[in-house]
């Protein structure tokens, strides 16, 4: 007996709704062990750990 074509999509939805959620779960994860790194290495310290990276800065040239 055949498989019905929408529950074939819907189990595909499922699978990629899956994959992206463990994506994003690695990436927590990734971040967290980051910072977890970042604060036993500067452990003790007054200033907290910025996992980020600042965006770049760029001075404005003095206008004459």
């Amino acid at each position: 007996m055949p498989v019905p074509k929408q529950r074939v999509v819907e189990d595909e939805l499922e699978e990629e709704e899956k994959s992206k959620r463990d994506s994003d779960e690695a990436r927590k994860r990734r971040l967290e062990r980051s910072l977890e790194q970042g604060l036993e290495d500067t452990f003790p310290a007054s200033d907290p750990v910025n996992v980020t990276q600042p965006a770049p800065w760029h001075r404005e040239k003095k206008r004459k």
